[in-house]
């Protein structure tokens, strides 16, 4: 008796050519729309911006004129001392903050998924609470709990006999680092652990099979097959850690540490609304941005794997 096995009948589709490319214009063109009015056009006319500059003739009684100054904002700019102080803060900063960051978001999303965290959804959203409190808010609050003679923090340590001022030049930094860890510590949790319920369970139990404990699985099986989530979250890390503004903004009114161009957003801050110099500000922030560029690049470069050939 010979046996027949039917191939199984697959199912076509019609399309009518032409339509699929229409169809994907009409969904693409609203984003592209809105992305060129956002994104493209502001970076245009900052850049066009930045290549003017308003000069007075004589001894500034006469009208303004707007001269094209080529590239001579962006000189001007560089050749400040205190905007490239600010980078130095910034790369310190950023050293502190990224690794940090990461390494407690990883080792919070491996406890959450290891069997032994039973009330995961609880501690999902306990996690993810400081991320849902507005920054200048967050802000706000390490203001006070950093605060000597009212904070309940430093009041404790001073009982115990340890005196930390954590508005000091030499720890405001690593406070900000801080503020910022507790407010993006619980989102980065949110994609690794995402991450982590995608690892095949099969894969799991080979190593349970072959004696690998929890400590062992998640070093060697759990974080290298979560390495694209990973540098997914390192690649939003880098580029916000360039954007930091709102510590240090907040807490420039608690400590005479951090002046009003500790670093350089705070620079163009000050540039645009302070001196109204509107050029040097739009020179600046092309200069952030082609910064932010270059490091997404890296970034992007260091945690893509080659293919394999």
């Amino acid at each position: 008796m010979t046996s027949q096995i039917r191939a199984p009948r697959r199912t076509m589709r019609k399309t009518i050519p032409g339509t699929g490319g229409r169809t994907a214009s009409i969904f693409l063109i609203p984003f592209f729309a809105l992305f060129a009015l956002t994104m493209i056009a502001p970076v245009i006319y900052a850049i066009g911006m930045s290549l003017f500059a308003e000069k007075r003739s004589g001894l500034g009684f006469g009208g303004a004129t707007v001269e094209f100054v080529g590239i001579g904002n962006y000189l001007d700019v560089l050749a400040d001392r205190t905007f490239t102080d600010g980078f130095g803060r910034l790369a310190i900063y950023c050293i502190l903050y990224v690794p940090s960051l990461l390494a407690v978001a990883l080792v919070l999303a491996l406890l959450l998924d290891a069997t032994v965290a039973y009330a995961k959804r609880a501690f999902q959203l306990l996690l993810f609470l400081p991320h849902a409190v507005p920054g200048v808010i967050a802000a706000l609050i390490w203001a006070y709990l950093y605060t000597p003679g009212v904070s309940p923090i430093v009041k404790a340590l001073e009982s115990g006999g340890i005196a930390l001022d954590f508005l000091s030049v030499q720890l405001v930094l690593p406070s900000m680092v801080n503020i910022a860890v507790w407010e993006w510590a619980g989102y980065n949790v949110i994609i690794l652990f995402t991450a982590l319920q995608a690892v095949p369970r099969e894969v799991l139990e080979a190593a349970k099979v072959d004696g690998a404990g929890e400590i062992r699985t998640a070093l060697s099986i759990k974080t290298p097959l979560v390495w694209p989530a990973i540098g997914v979250a390192l690649l939003f890390t880098v580029i916000g850690s360039l954007q930091l503004f709102t510590e240090p903004k907040i807490l420039s009114s608690a400590t005479t540490a951090v002046t009003s161009t500790w670093v350089p957003n705070m620079w163009a801050y000050d540039a645009a609304f302070n001196r109204n110099d509107l050029p040097q500000a739009a020179a600046a922030s092309i200069l952030l941005a082609l910064l932010a560029g270059v490091l997404s690049w890296v970034v992007t470069r260091f945690t893509s794997k080659e293919p394999t050939r």
